[in-house]
């Protein structure tokens, strides 16, 4: 299932309706931050497999 360009401005459509103009850059940032947060969690899970992984060849 793909979403075309109309699908994707009619979202947009509601979020600014939803949120008002003034509150989606805080929004976006919002986003970003948690983006970043996640994807920090998964490298730190990742290295203490490698970590637990390793010391069990050991």
């Amino acid at each position: 299932m793909k979403i075309g360009t109309t699908e994707l401005l009619i979202i947009l459509a509601v979020v600014v309706i939803v949120f008002g103009p003034t509150q989606i850059p805080k929004l976006t940032h919002m986003f970003g931050k948690s983006v970043k947060e996640f994807r920090n969690g998964m490298e730190d899970a990742e290295e203490k497999e490698k970590e637990s992984a390793d010391r069990k060849d050991n």
